[in-house]
């Protein structure tokens, strides 16, 4: 069943089908083979679900405020800035993508959000200055998923809801292991552009005076990131209510850039409706699609194996990466972990994992998802921005940090402390 699915997925999307298409069409042939069960007849009951989950707010409040950071300069300025104190590396201003989402991240708990801005400014730098083009897609694909493991993050609320943990350890349990994964993201475009110098563009050169002047453009997404993170912590708002808190931030910092305008807000409000809109169409399918999995047995028969092989525990660890990265690849993330951390978060945390430890690792599988094909969604916000182009240049891109992912959950296994020493000051 599980073979047929993934082949029926591949031939769809290889059809060139929209992925929200791809994923309903692939439910009502899931349901037609193998279910007794009218289960196409609940599709209205599903779609408004998915659509009125208090959760899923936050996603639009996200978006809109990075449509304003980016529309009011914020993000232009950021990404000068770094590029100033960066450019220097092998690579250029791949380091500079790589910064810039991880600085970004900190103001947006979306992926989505996080790469659609930082790449919507870089993009244009591509063959301006001569970079290798998969590469450079690559560090904008990879680095947007940093927007879900660097606070706030949206996953992270959806994991804390789902296993009942604490929402702000789990921000600063994600706080080590994002700049750290950053950190092995640009590693790896150095010694990609140390071994192929070709690939890494035109060296910008930047004076001392220059990059000490650059600094104040980095302190509106700090600005930003004291307003969402640390409303929350005061607890002042809950972590949607934050996101909103983020936008009127925002929109203060447009007033302040003599940005903020009726036709600036026509502008945000579009591309905030284009985006939502294609995301939330994706996961009203991928809630289709889950409903029918689940209803077909899809899922038990997958977990329950998985239960089954009696491993030891660092045994069940590797069976759950092994597992998160294959259903990555043609599972949309938000689905994949309604469907699978209630079954699986419980039998890790039986088997001694730190239930705020084994957050961090499946929102790191989540990263990689995101840059997974065929159904990796970040892949797709990238090519989107582009002119033309084929997906396959923003896969190939990619897939080298899926390596990164898996060197950092290695690391998180070796020292748990990356993870757990700063919630452990506040348990203090």
């Amino acid at each position: 069943m599980l073979g047929t699915t993934l082949l029926i997925l591949i031939v769809l999307l290889a059809l060139a089908i929209p992925v929200a298409a791809a994923l309903g069409v692939l439910g009502l042939i899931l349901e037609r083979l193998y279910s007794t069960m009218p289960l196409s007849l609940a599709m209205g009951e599903v779609a408004w679900s998915a659509g009125r989950d208090f959760l899923l707010v936050s996603i639009p409040m996200f978006i809109l405020l990075g449509e304003i950071l980016l529309r009011s300069g914020v993000a232009e300025r950021m990404y000068a800035a770094l590029a100033t104190w960066l450019s220097w590396l092998p690579g250029g201003l791949m380091h500079s993508n790589v910064g810039a989402c991880a600085v970004f991240a900190a103001t947006s708990g979306s992926s989505v959000a996080t790469a659609a801005t930082v790449g919507t400014v870089a993009l244009p730098l591509v063959r301006t200055h001569g970079y290798n083009e998969r590469l450079f897609l690559g560090t904008l694909a990879a680095g947007g998923t940093l927007g879900i493991l660097i606070p706030p993050s949206i996953n992270m609320i959806i994991y804390a809801v789902l296993t009942d943990t604490s929402i702000p350890k789990l921000y600063l349990a994600g706080i080590i292991p994002g700049l750290g994964l950053a950190g092995l993201f640009m590693v790896i475009v150095a010694i990609a552009c140390m071994i192929r110098p070709e690939w890494g563009g035109t060296r910008i050169r930047a004076s001392w005076g220059e990059r000490l002047a650059s600094l104040p453009h980095l302190l509106p997404p700090l600005f930003i990131f004291l307003v969402v993170v640390g409303s929350i912590y005061a607890g002042l708002a809950t972590p949607t209510e934050a996101a909103s808190l983020g936008v009127v931030a925002a929109l203060v910092l447009a007033a302040f850039y003599r940005r903020l305008s009726l036709a600036m807000l026509v502008e945000v409000f579009e591309n905030t409706m284009r985006t939502t809109a294609m995301i939330m169409l994706i996961i009203v399918a991928a809630y289709f699609l889950n409903f029918v999995i689940t209803g077909i047995g899809l899922t038990s028969l997958i977990t329950g194996a998985v239960a089954s092989l009696g491993l030891s525990k660092w045994g069940m660890l590797v069976a759950m990466v092994v597992f998160y990265l294959v259903l990555g690849c043609f599972m949309e993330t938000l689905s994949m972990m309604i469907t699978t951390i209630p079954i699986i978060a419980p039998v890790m945390v039986a088997l001694g994992f730190d239930p705020i430890w084994l957050g961090i690792i499946i929102v790191i599988l989540i990263e990689a998802a995101l840059i997974t094909p065929p159904v990796g969604l970040n892949l797709y916000v990238v090519q989107s921005l582009r002119s033309g182009g084929s997906l396959n240049d923003v896969i190939a891109g990619s897939l080298p940090f899926v390596i990164a992912m898996i060197a950092l959950i290695v690391l998180l296994a070796i020292f748990p402390g990356l993870a757990l020493w700063l919630p452990s000051l506040v348990r203090g």
